[in-house]
């Protein structure tokens, strides 16, 4: 067999591998071929990690360490995720409505 001949199988052979994928590709409902406007849209994904996690706050809340009786710590605990901020909730709260007494 000559060089020539198998250099046109492999090529046969490549397109018709191509052809196959392109079917799969064609018969699957989940896949399309992205359009211009698609990479036009496109961000690196370096920049989209940069804008990772929770969007920066205006009224920035202030790291302190408290010592509090097991007993508050657990009642807020116990509702699960979160207790942190209802702690800081109640506070708040209680901010709001020893301000209003001062002031009525």
């Amino acid at each position: 067999m000559t060089r020539k001949v198998k250099v046109k199988r492999k090529r046969r052979a490549a397109v018709a591998e191509e052809t196959a994928i392109n079917r799969g590709i064609a018969a699957d409902p989940d896949t399309y071929e992205l359009t211009e406007a698609d990479f036009k849209r496109m961000e690196p994904l370096a920049q989209i990690l940069k804008r990772r996690g929770r969007p920066k706050s205006a009224a920035h809340k202030v790291s302190v360490t408290m010592r509090l009786e097991p007993r508050v710590i657990d009642f807020f605990r116990e509702g699960g995720r979160g207790w942190q901020t209802r702690v800081n909730d109640t506070l708040v709260e209680y901010v709001a409505r020893k301000q209003r007494r001062k002031t009525a």
